[in-house]
């Protein structure tokens, strides 16, 4: 199993997508800014889409497809599951 997701920062301005196998693990490196990289650069730490795929190639290709989407289509994504926006790591 795997999880591609979603991060943006306080005013959700900035997105970030990223895969994993461990989202919660993962979320929280990022919420601790473990270490110097882009999501804690801008202050990215809140979890405002996630999808789960049956293997980790899946969620790869899926990343990559989530990437080279516009920012109109990713922030209609997350929307479309989240229409608050809500922090979905609490």
């Amino acid at each position: 199993m795997a999880f591609v997701y979603i991060l943006t920062n306080k005013t959700n301005d900035v997105l970030y997508v990223g895969v994993t196998n461990n989202l919660a693990r993962r979320v929280y490196e990022h919420q601790s800014k473990s270490s110097k990289s882009f999501t804690s650069k801008y202050n990215l730490s809140k979890l405002v889409y996630c999808e789960e795929c049956s293997c980790i190639t899946d969620a790869i290709r899926r990343e990559k497809q989530l990437k080279a989407w516009r920012r109109e289509w990713k922030r209609s994504l997350v929307t479309e599951k989240n229409p608050h926006w809500k922090d979905l790591s609490l």
